[in-house]
């Protein structure tokens, strides 16, 4: 296990140093650019923008850009925001947590979700409810996330008042509360694609594992059928369900930047358009690299956690 710790390790930080290198190429090389926040104000000269752009560093060659930004990157210093100029990192922590809320509830909401349905589904295939599952697992996947959050809006509450139609809490009101009463909307619109991801595979992985030849034999056995569904059917079809929460972590990330934004979520998603619409580069990179790491992170986890509910790949690992 520790050989294929280090392995993995060693993988992720080749992986971060060519997603540090094509983002920063992408994002310095397309059109535009933080002088140009200061020349649509159109008060300032051409010998201001010159000496803004040697103050932030941008007449310099790239390449030498990017050495530097690593550099400062790896001791520590992810640099200032143009916008504000407060450090990256702090601006980070506060919107992390934001996200992390809303991304954790969503995920727990659409596992324990998608495995009921799944289950209930594989266990009744072809019944009613497994074909009312089925349409609906289509038509949420086929749901655009960001018109789903309009119609949460406008139904619960613009229509019927139920639900805040966005931030995280009421100001002057910041009770425990209240701010699930907020997390409500904006979860349940992030759950709805996972949810049915989750459905689709758990009943595929259900239905695989419930004809295999142990199952048969421990209900020859006389086993209770809860017994034979939850002991053993249930968890050896978890099996590829965590591979597949950690390979879901980008869809949740990307996810949650549609959702901040149409219920205005002070998260990280929402920070990233802010910062590119600015021009923020160093908080756009910041962000980047952030999620770069989760992502790894999740992948990560999920192999671990493969290798603890099957024993055998632990040891072969």
């Amino acid at each position: 296990m520790s050989t294929f710790l280090v392995q993995r390790l060693m993988q992720a930080l080749v992986l971060l140093l060519i997603v540090s290198m094509i983002g920063f190429a992408i994002l310095h090389l397309a059109p535009g650019g933080p002088l140009s926040q200061f020349a649509a104000s159109g008060e300032m000269t051409q010998a201001d923008l010159d000496r803004i752009a040697e103050q932030l560093g941008l007449n310099r060659p790239l390449p030498v850009q990017y050495v530097e930004w690593l550099w400062r990157m790896l001791r520590g210093d992810w640099g200032l925001s143009y916008r504000d100029q407060q450090p990256v990192l702090h601006i980070i922590a506060s919107h992390i947590g934001a996200t992390l809320e809303l991304m954790l509830t969503s995920t727990l909401l659409a596992m324990l979700l998608g495995a009921w349905i799944g289950i209930l589904g594989a266990i009744k295939r072809y019944s009613l409810f497994d074909s009312l599952a089925t349409i609906g697992a289509m038509i949420a996947l086929s749901i655009p996330t960001f018109w789903f959050g309009l119609v949460v809006i406008y139904v619960f509450s613009v229509g019927l008042g139920w639900l805040p139609s966005g931030n995280r809490y009421t100001i002057g009101d910041g009770s425990l509360l209240n701010q699930l009463h907020h997390l409500i909307g904006p979860c349940i619109v992030l759950a709805l694609v996972s949810t049915a991801v989750w459905s689709r595979y758990m009943r595929s992985s259900m239905l695989e594992v419930v004809n295999q030849d142990y199952i048969r034999t421990a209900r020859a056995k006389g086993l209770p059928e809860r017994s034979v569904l939850l002991r053993h059917a249930f968890r050896n079809a978890l099996l590829p369900m965590i591979t597949i929460t950690g390979l879901h972590v980008p869809t949740l990330l990307s996810g949650a930047l549609v959702t901040e934004t149409v219920f205005t979520w002070p998260g990280m998603g929402r920070l990233f358009l802010d910062s590119i619409s600015y021009r923020d580069y160093p908080v756009v990179m910041g962000i980047l690299m952030f999620t770069a790491v989760l992502v790894l992170l999740g992948s990560l986890i999920a192999d671990l956690l493969y290798g603890i509910a099957d024993p055998r790949i632990a040891r072969n690992g």
